[in-house]
This record gives C-alpha cells, sequence and structure tokens, in this order.
C-alpha cells in the first residue's frame, strides 16, 4: 500500500504498511494489548516519529516512574530528547493516613486532579502527538463503567479541536474486556502474543477498528528488538502482479536441464523431493551458483544445515557458492525455526526480492518450514500466497522436501506440495549390483515440454554428473529394479 504523507506515521514502517501509510492525524486511537506485549515501547516509536518531524509530543504515564521509563528507553538506544514526560503516579505522601478521603468518595477528587493535570499539560505544551499510559488507571480512578465512559469522551471532546492524534494504552486487565472505548475511538489495534511449548513468544497484531479508511486485515507477526517493534505484513500476492519473461535459467549440468527442458522457468516454482541425502540441496544450489555466474541474484534459506557445511560440500563438488556469496550475488540465510516466525520468514523472502533483486528463490527446506509454522493447518494456504508472490515478481522459486523414508513405496513427505509446484523433480535411491545409487525424473511440469525418462544421478569423484536414461530396468523407484529380458 502506498504512503502518504498526510497521514501521521507510526514509527513502525511494517505497521504503517499495513495500515495505508499511517494513522489519520487528528483523532483518538486505542491501543491494547496484555503486559509485555510491546505497547509502551510502540508508543515511544510514535512519539519519536513526531520528534522526527518537528512536532512537540506528550507522554503522559499514570502507572510508570520517570526512572523506568528512562530504562525502557534506554533498552532501545533511545533518548527521551524532545518527548515531554509527565508522570501522574501517586506520590508516597498520598499514602499517609492524614490524606485519605473522609466525605468525598477517592474517586471523585483523584480522577477530576488527573484530568485537570494532564488537561494544563496540553493548554501549555500544544502536543500534535499525545500517549495515555494507561487506561487501567482510569478505569480504576472512575470507579463505574459510566463515569469511565463518560471521561473517555469528554477527552475525546477536548482533543477534537486541538489537532492533536492521541494514543489511549490498554493493558486489558480488567476482569472482563469492555468495548467501550473501541466503540469511541477512530481506530484501534490489538497486539497479542502466545508462548508455545517451546521457543521464544509467537506475537502477532490486527487492526480491529480503523473508520474510513482501507487497511490490510487479519493477523501480522511482529517481534520486539533492540530499536523497537519489527512488523511483518500480512503477504497479499494479489498487490504484487506485474508481467515477467518466461526465459530459462539453465543449471549448467547438461542432463539435467535436459530433464527440465532447458532450465528452470522464470515465474514458475520447482519442488525437488527426496529422501535424506540424495542430492536436493546441491541441486538447489547449482541453479543459484550458474545464476551468479551469469550475474543474477538469489537467496537461500537454509533450515537443515548449517552455511559452512553446505560451502564445504559444494566446495568437494566444484560449485563456488562460497564465492558469489562473497561477491554478493547469492544470499545464505539460515533460518532456526524455534526464533523465526511465518510473517518474519516472509518478511526476509520478500526482502531479498525487492531490496537484493534475487531471481532466484530457494526455500530448503518445506520441512523446516513446517516446523516454523505454530499450527500446521496454515502452512499450504502461506505456501501458496508465497509461490504467488514470487511468481508475478518473475522469480524462479525451488522447494526442497525430505522424505519420510529411504526407499520403497512406502515413503512420503511431511505435507503435500506437489499439485502448488509447477515443476516436480523426483530423486530416489534404489539397489543395483551391491550399489546404493540415485535416481532422478521430472513428473511434472506445467506449460512446457521436459523429458519423461529416468536417469541415474551420481555423486562422486568430485563431481555432480546425470547419466544415461536407465531403459534396461524398470522398478527404479521402488528401490529394487530388475533388468528388462530382451526378446
Amino acid at each position: 500500500m502506498a504512503q502518504n504523507k498526510a497521514l501521521a506515521a507510526t514509527g513502525a514502517a511494517g505497521l504503517d504498511d499495513i495500515l495505508g501509510g499511517g494513522l489519520t492525524p487528528n483523532r483518538l486511537y486505542l491501543l491494547e494489548g496484555m503486559p509485555g506485549s510491546g505497547k509502551t515501547t510502540l508508543a515511544f516509536q510514535f512519539l519519536m516519529e513526531g520528534v522526527r518531524r518537528g512536532e512537540p509530543v506528550l507522554y503522559v504515564t499514570l502507572s510508570e516512574t520517570q526512572e523506568e521509563i528512562a530504562a525502557v528507553a534506554d533498552s532501545h538506544g533511545w533518548t527521551l530528547h524532545g518527548i515531554a514526560v509527565r508522570e501522574l503516579v501517586p506520590s508516597e505522601e498520598s499514602l499517609a493516613p492524614g490524606e485519605q478521603y473522609t466525605v468525598f468518595h477517592p474517586s471523585e477528587v483523584e480522577l477530576s486532579d488527573t484530568t485537570r493535570k494532564i488537561l494544563d499539560d496540553v493548554e501549555k505544551l500544544k502536543p500534535a502527538r499525545i500517549v495515555f499510559d494507561s487506561l487501567s488507571e482510569l478505569r480504576l480512578l472512575a470507579g463505574n463503567p459510566l463515569r469511565y465512559r463518560r471521561q473517555i469522551l469528554a477527552l475525546k471532546q477536548f482533543f477534537a479541536g486541538r489537532r492533536c492524534t492521541v494514543l489511549l494504552l490498554d493493558d486489558l486487565t480488567a476482569a472482563e474486556h469492555d468495548l467501550q472505548v473501541q466503540s469511541i475511538a477512530h481506530g484501534a489495534l490489538l497486539l497479542e502474543h502466545t508462548m508455545p511449548a517451546f521457543g521464544p513468544p509467537r506475537r502477532r497484531l490486527s487492526v480491529t477498528k480503523y473508520r474510513g479508511r482501507d487497511f490490510r486485515g487479519g493477523y501480522h507477526d511482529y517481534a520486539i528488538r533492540r530499536g523497537g517493534l519489527e512488523v511483518y505484513p500480512r503477504l497479499v500476492a494479489a498487490e504484487h502482479r506485474r508481467t515477467s519473461s518466461r526465459d530459462r535459467l539453465p543449471s549448467g549440468l547438461a542432463g539435467l536441464d535436459r530433464l527440465i527442458g532447458g532450465g528452470l522457468e522464470r515465474g514458475t516454482s520447482t519442488l525437488v523431493q527426496g529422501a535424506a541425502g540424495t542430492g536436493k540441496s546441491t541441486i538447489a544450489a547449482l541453479f543459484c551458483a550458474t545464476a551468479a555466474e551469469r550475474g543474477e541474484a538469489s537467496a537461500l534459506f537454509i533450515f537443515d544445515e548449517s552455511a559452512n557445511t553446505l560451502f564445504s560440500r559444494l566446495d568437494g563438488l566444484g560449485i563456488a557458492l562460497r564465492k558469489h556469496v562473497d561477491a554478493g550475488l547469492v544470499v545464505v540465510q539460515q533460518i532456526d525455526p524455534a526464533e523465526f516466525s511465518p510473517g518474519e520468514l516472509v518478511h526476509e523472502v520478500r526482502r531479498a526480492v525487492e531490496m537484493q533483486h534475487a531471481r532466484i528463490v530457494v526455500i530448503d527446506s518445506l520441512n523446516g518450514y513446517l516446523n516454523a509454522m505454530p499450527d500446521e493447518k496454515f502452512l499450504i494456504i502461506q505456501l501458496h500466497e508465497v509461490l504467488t508472490y514470487l511468481g508475478q515478481r518473475g522469480v524462479a522459486s525451488v522447494l526442497v522436501a525430505a522424505q519420510h523414508g529411504l526407499m520403497g513405496a512406502q515413503m512420503h513427505a511431511p505435507v503435500d506440495a506437489s499439485y502448488l509446484a509447477d515443476a516436480v523433480v523426483l530423486l530416489r535411491y534404489f539397489e543395483l549390483d551391491g550399489e546404493v545409487r540415485q535416481a532422478i525424473s521430472v513428473v511434472k511440469m506445467r506449460g512446457g515440454e521436459h523429458e519423461r525418462t529416468i536417469r541415474e544421478l551420481s555423486i562422486r569423484g568430485g563431481r555432480l554428473s546425470i547419466g544415461e536414461p536407465l531403459r534396461d530396468y524398470h522398478g527404479v523407484f521402488t528401490g529394487v529394479p530388475t533388468k528388462k529380458i530382451s526378446t
């Protein structure tokens, strides 16, 4: 979505993209999330963006001390220069017996005092952006839902004519999730985080309300890093449609190129599937190295193997991938499924395509990609969106999938992605003359001619080679072929 200069940017580029450029200025917004979800961090990003634009900004805290706020800023490497901070935390003296109210209910005095102090600061500073942290204190001071709603309405009306964008933070600590402020606010965002059985928290946000503007709905992953929230907008492939050529990208290995009809076709996806050790990753890396020789960039996202092991293994086969990585033509990114959310992985793929101009993208493997998903049932949907996006950008994608088992007809993949791919390359072990060998064949290719033979794949003697078609045998893919009897 294109950014609009008239909007108030939030300071988080991914969130601005979701909102269609930012927040409509001079409105009141609600930011909800459980403690630890990153509300205060995002609020400071919002205020610092205002400072960067030369706007006066105000942060009102009803629960944290100045020292705690400074510690939050320091943890991100920020300074509070340019941000007016008003601390309305009850003082130590207010706890003394002589300070306790005897005639009026405490809420009647404390809420009016708090409101008056806030409004006085606004009149003096005339901020363009203001953050209230948090509403849970105002809710407690109000004492009852009706007074609380009236107070929020009064705040909204007060700010309506003062050209100020207001962000109200709510930590959702009330016994019941009330929708009072959501109904009043111009827009509302919800930050969520869950604890999986293993690994760090999974964080996601959603825009639950935004009056008068189009926005990208659904859930969007985000992470809290030093420097603020990194938001990864949900990928919508339909937003990236463009025309591209259908040129072929050869591997540089003659036998393999014959099998796949001259090379990978731009804008298509190829699934390389087989048992562990059959050469899937080697074939995928070969396409990247050959593309680099032509001066084209590519990206490999590897889950199951370290980058150093990959480089050493390919060096032994004469595939100089390390050289092309050093030259910046190949990007190899090692993915830890426990640390990466699905949205962050898609964000890295997009960055490789849009910033580094990768023309080939390899995901090695789908097994690792599956482990990066918090819920297996969403894998195919998201994978379809990624492949559609890459196809529309004219990028050739290679998916590596390791099947369970080594030989025989009972082998199966953890997820069936064959119907999504435009081409499927199948690798198998088979036994022949007392040796375990490898076979390769292209079993599917949409919209193009390809060779339908089964050939032997050899990885030995420091070289990768494709042999002649195994025409004298049948049952190769069963693992135990039999020689044909000539008649």
